[in-house]
């Protein structure tokens, strides 16, 4: 079995009530319908959203806008951007 690459990123909720920031490793990439999985630096937390909706990806950047069931989110890549990029494009 080959090991998942790691990709560390940035999850910011956007909204009225956004704010939360969750920095971690990326488990489970960005998909419609798919949830979104990031395991946080002490390897015992995990933070899920609900299903994907649609997912915006800025041009030029590692920056991919994600609307859910109920909320929506920033996600910044802060490394290993081509897995998540690619992923992305093949929805």
């Amino acid at each position: 079995m080959l090991a998942s690459p790691i990709v560390d990123v940035v999850l910011r909720k956007l909204g009225r009530k956004g704010g939360r920031v969750v920095a971690g490793r990326l488990i489970r990439p960005p998909r419609n319908g798919a949830v979104v999985v990031i395991e946080f630096p002490d390897g015992l937390h995990e933070y899920v959203t609900t299903p994907v909706k649609r997912v915006l990806r800025l041009v030029g950047d590692e920056v991919f806008f994600l609307q859910t069931a109920n909320s929506c989110y920033r996600l910044e890549v802060r490394s290993g951007g081509n897995l998540v990029a690619d992923t992305a494009a093949n929805k």
